[in-house]
């Protein structure tokens, strides 16, 4: 009998050639909306593996009642949302899709950097609100990027694809991370700096950093308050690293001159969130490997993933026993 593996979103039908001949494959067909939490603990009951989303909690209530269990299969770089200790010890494959999405994801975050520094998406709306009936020296003037210093908080991956990006426009490239990153100083031209001191002297702070023990809620009052009040944040990693209401009060209170978002601490977000009332706030719907090639990559490395485990091969991306 063919192992049973459950994919909790809809995903193309190609991709999944490979996996069928080797599975029974079934998935949810909303492409919008999570499965439903009762729905997936009847499905991962019986399964021998999951395709999971960011949205799906892979926990030990999950984990106890899946007695066939073997391969968990994250469309993600990150697995925040799964107990990769409790999977470990009860056996269970814990995978991940890296390096597919780091140079798709490079480009949102850089281009939501820039779109928060022009004020691109406050002048498309502007014209088509049908306010453009002049011009002015300083109609929807934003600010420079080039030249400027970047600073990097998470110099993994798609951290270097970032700088590689920003040394295109001769930006001074700060960065802090939990290691040196030597080489990559050395590759990129990079400059270490404490975290405090970071925040004290870039003009954009791009947050890059994986959400961890550490890293939740690092970006509060505190931090804000030591930007520069001409800074501009930008998160592209985790909504949970950021203190929502901090950053509505640096915005408002003008600690900060702007931001700009992929992602929020609960998702999705409604149109009145509190954070929407800003101008000076540029807000995406979780998009940073949203190109086609890479979604369909991401998914065909997921299936691999899972056809290793039940192979009992190897399988590429594997991050079990990895520091998450």
């Amino acid at each position: 009998m063919k192992p049973y593996i459950f994919i909790t979103r809809k995903i193309p039908e190609a991709t999944l050639d490979e996996l069928q001949k080797i599975a029974y494959v079934t998935m949810w067909e909303d492409e919008m909306k999570p499965v439903p939490r009762k729905r997936l603990l009847k499905e991962a009951a019986k399964a021998t593996g999951l395709l999971t989303m960011l949205s799906d909690k892979i926990d030990a209530e999950l984990i106890d009642q899946s007695r066939n269990l073997k391969v968990v299969a994250n469309l993600a770089v990150g697995y925040d949302n799964i107990d990769i200790p409790y999977a470990a010890k009860k056996g269970i494959t814990i995978c991940n899709t890296p390096d597919v999405l780091t140079d798709t994801t490079a480009d949102l975050t850089f281009a939501l950097m820039m779109a928060t520094a022009r004020r691109i998406t406050e002048a498309a709306q502007y014209i088509k609100e049908g306010k453009w009936t002049g011009w002015s020296p300083l109609l929807l003037a934003g600010t420079d990027i080039h030249h400027k210093t970047l600073g990097i908080v998470g110099m993994g991956r798609i951290g270097e694809a970032v700088a590689k990006r920003a040394a295109g426009f001769d930006m001074n490239i700060l960065y802090h991370n939990r290691s040196r990153k030597e080489e990559a100083e050395r590759k990129l031209g990079l400059s270490y700096r404490s975290f405090e001191d970071l925040l004290k002297t870039s003009d954009y702070v791009v947050c890059l950093a994986p959400l961890t023990e550490e890293t939740k809620d690092l970006f509060d009052e505190k931090s804000f308050q030591t930007m520069k009040a001409s800074a501009l944040f930008i998160n592209a990693s985790r909504g949970g690293v950021v203190v929502e209401k901090a950053l509505d009060r640096a915005l408002t209170e003008g600690w900060i001159k702007g931001a700009g978002l992929d992602v929020f601490v609960e998702e999705p977000i409604q149109p009145d969130h509190f954070l929407l009332r800003h101008a000076n706030l540029v807000a995406l719907p979780h998009i940073g490997s949203a190109s086609l090639e890479t979604r369909i990559q991401m998914v065909r490395l997921a299936c691999k993933n899972i056809e290793n485990v039940l192979q009992g091969l190897t399988p590429p991306a594997a991050v079990n026993g990895k520091d998450a």
